[in-house]
């Protein structure tokens, strides 16, 4: 197991990164051990747009893809390459301006192997880390006090050696996204460097996000300190 910690990311920050443009715009970055590019895009249903050489110009197809699309699409632009890793080859997709990580999505994904992704929206405080192995999420969180998951304490130990923490106070004097990436290697093995994201050749392709599902209405559940419980539904037409 490697022993990163969130300073050995602090380049992500850097005015030169190459990855301040997937922080800008948004992005979901997705490991998984032992599928192959293809099979991840074949599992994704995604449509192939060929091969980019480098981070930067994925970013200019990202681009180019949001001009086609006049900003908006039901799809994200992603591109997949090989990477080392822990145990063998990974694969590494990063989707930017979008989600790749839905939770259908990574359980096939999952199956048989593990998948750990990390994404954020984009210059907004809403930043997701998952872990899946074998078709079940292990731990996810966007704030890591509060953890989802079958076994949402296994990484409590990893999570406070990043320099992430559990607590509210340590969690804001972090960096959270720097620390994440550093949790991502601890589980992976897989070192992300600017030079990785440079030199890599991805195959690019569109996938189509998850639909959101049609909401019908709200649940108001909440307990106060006294222990008494309001519970109300409410419709979506008596809103």
């Amino acid at each position: 197991m490697t022993t990163a910690t969130a300073a050995d990311y602090g380049w992500i920050r850097s005015a030169t990164s190459p990855f301040r443009y997937a922080l800008e715009s948004g992005y979901t970055l997705v490991l998984v051990r032992g599928v192959s590019p293809a099979q991840l895009l074949a599992l994704a249903e995604a449509e192939g747009r060929g091969v980019c050489a480098g981070l930067d110009e994925l970013s200019e197809q990202h681009e180019a893809f949001l001009c086609e699309s006049d900003g908006w699409d039901a799809c994200v632009l992603a591109g997949v390459c090989t990477v080392p890793g822990d145990e063998g080859e990974w694969t590494l997709a990063l989707a930017l301006g979008g989600d790749l990580g839905s939770s259908g999505f990574m359980e096939t994904l999952s199956a048989g192997t593990r998948v750990v992704s990390h994404a954020s929206n984009g210059g907004k405080p809403m930043e997701f880390f998952h872990w899946y192995e074998n078709g079940e999420l292990r731990t996810g969180f966007e704030w890591p006090r509060v953890r989802t998951g079958s076994t949402t304490d296994e990484l409590n130990s990893l999570i406070c050696q990043v320099g992430l923490g559990l607590t509210d106070e340590d969690i804001s004097r972090a960096d959270r996204k720097a620390a994440v990436f550093a949790l991502t290697e601890r589980l992976t093995g897989v070192r992300v460097t600017p030079e990785l994201l440079t030199s890599a050749a991805y195959r690019t392709a569109e996938v189509f996000e998850e639909p959101v599902e049609e909401w019908t209405g709200i649940v108001i559940d909440i307990t106060d300190a006294h222990g008494v419980r309001t519970y109300v539904e409410v419709r979506n037409d008596e809103l």
